[in-house]
């Protein structure tokens, strides 16, 4: 008869993998909480110190460190000596292994825990047999995820074991687990010795793309939190070919600044910037208005919306030549009109505000940057509070201060947007210099015959005066940036010579 030691701590559906397995001829060994369970279920039971002959002891922290667990689950099959040395030591074979370990993260996530409660739920008997069951998966199968239970079952029944293969990606499994388990543990411990911390990066490999920026370059997409919303790491591709590196990182980008926006609102994105943004009474009049913004750099770019993209939508896009487009959903008509361009990729978001990425992560030669998401919770609304000039800004005035602030923090610095009535009218990015984008952005309102009744949003400070009186000479009506140069007054002083509002956040965006 075939055995299996089961230890778990999380006890999902383990119940009915015991009894699965006791159907096929196994007898069950089971620890403390486990064995509580499975026989308040009627599942026969052998008590883990009937095998060892031994008392759990130091209030269970001993219990399955013991020869006849481990020499079980060790002992190869194929070598003589090995299998008559178990059988001189009175050593019964352990065939299955199915482990979890104790719940340290949520541990330590709780409020209050102290160092004490951490290092009792650290795991030491779990890790060492799922190690040594992994160790030898020519003969053991090892399972530390519930979601493998039916799989086993299932090759257990047609062949009597489980495959070679099934058992080699289980051991696999499990040095994950044990591996993702310890840096966890060493991350705390470090932290709570005073030591230099250590980063532990641990991702999922999404997918081999074709190559990365450029031809010449290899890449992969990896999920670090497969949880995370407005995250292609989460996202379900619904059409069209497979994201490029440069989809990647425009789709991202798109989906940071949808992120800002509770109201209907379309945004097209080329190169990691906007160029054309903007809210509507729904999402064809935010469409609409966003692809009017800038009809031209759209073009081969990416479309993100916080709203269902419908099939009246689709009709007003299909025309259109754009590589992605996001969405929380699509509705099957509009999937439809979409089927016959091929290429397109549409791609279901979460849009969960509540679950965002906490971190921001780039890589730089040799090293890793690591810094707080400049998520939208940390925006400051843009208030009359905040009017630094004696002219004061109007509702509609604070309307759009407010969607420019939203928008400008999403631009490459030096950064500088002009919007009129929740429309981007000229975006100016990646300049050396703050005036240098102001031109870009006005230059390309004018251009769209918007002169007037601009509010002009800045990420970064005005160190002179000098795009506050171009702004004005040009149909900027009101200003929104963060203050803190220290020629902040000449602005203010251009500002009220011009009988505009400029109001003064607190809070600058730069995006490098």
């Amino acid at each position: 008869m075939k055995r299996a030691i089961l230890s778990v701590s999380d006890k999902t559906g383990v119940t009915a993998f015991a009894k699965e397995l006791v159907n096929c001829g196994y007898e069950i060994i089971a620890t403390g909480g486990t064995r509580k369970v499975l026989q308040e279920e009627g599942i026969s039971v052998i008590n883990i110190e009937d095998i060892t002959g031994f008392p759990e002891i130091c209030e269970g922290r001993v219990k399955t460190l013991h020869p006849k667990v481990h020499g079980a689950l060790l002992a190869r099959r194929d070598k003589k000596e090995h299998l008559q040395q178990l059988q001189e030591n009175h050593i019964e074979l352990i065939d299955l292994v199915c482990v979890n370990l104790y719940p340290f993260a949520k541990t330590i996530e709780k409020e209050g825990t102290t160092l004490e409660d951490a290092i009792e739920n650290i795991d030491i008997g779990g890790p060492s047999m799922l190690r040594s069951a992994a160790k030898n998966f020519e003969s053991v199968t090892v399972i530390c995820d519930p979601t493998d239970y039916d799989k086993v079952i299932k090759e257990i029944k047609e062949n009597g074991d489980t495959s070679r293969q099934t058992r080699f990606e289980l051991s696999a499994k499990a040095y994950t687990h044990t591996a993702q388990y310890d840096s966890m543990i060493a991350t705390y411990m470090r932290k709570q010795a005073g030591l230099n911390e250590k980063l532990f990066i641990e991702g999922d490999l999404i997918s081999s793309l074709r190559y990365g920026e450029n031809p010449h370059q290899q890449a992969k997409f990896y999920a670090l939190d497969k949880t995370a919303s407005f995250s292609l790491a989460s996202a379900k591709q619904l059409h069209g070919k497979e994201l490029s590196y440069n989809n990647i990182q425009d789709a991202n980008a798109a989906l940071q600044i949808v992120a800002e926006f509770d109201e209907p609102f379309v945004v097209g994105l080329k190169h990691m910037n906007p160029c054309g943004a903007a809210v509507g009474e729904n999402v064809v009049d935010a469409w609409n208005k966003a692809y009017s913004a800038d009809s031209v750099s759209i073009f081969g770019g990416i479309v993100a919306t916080n709203q269902t993209i419908t099939k009246e939508v689709a009709l007003l896009m299909k025309p259109i030549f754009l590589e992605v487009i996001l969405a929380p959903k699509f509705d099957k008509d509009a999937i439809e009109v979409f089927e016959k361009k091929k290429n397109i990729r549409l791609i279901e978001v979460s849009m969960n505000k509540d679950n965002r990425s906490a971190k921001h992560m780039v890589a730089v030669a040799g090293g890793l940057l690591v810094q707080d998401a400049d998520n939208y919770m940390t925006t400051k609304e843009v208030t009359k509070d905040m009017t630094v000039t004696n002219a004061q800004p109007t509702e509609s005035q604070i309307r759009d201060m407010n969607f420019a602030w939203k928008i400008v923090k999403h631009v490459k610095s030096n950064a500088i947007v002009v919007v009129k009535d929740g429309v981007t009218a000229g975006i100016g990015a990646g300049q050396m210099n703050r005036i240098g984008s102001a031109h870009l952005a006005i230059e390309q309102a004018h251009a769209s015959k918007i002169t007037e009744g601009l509010i002009l949003a800045s990420d970064g400070f005005f160190p002179f005066d000098d795009t506050v009186r171009y702004a004005v000479s040009n149909g900027v009506c009101g200003i929104v940036q963060p203050g803190g140069s220290v020629r902040d007054e000449d602005s203010v002083v251009a500002a009220n010579e011009a009988n505009i509002p400029m109001l003064v956040t607190g809070m600058r965006h730069f995006k490098h």
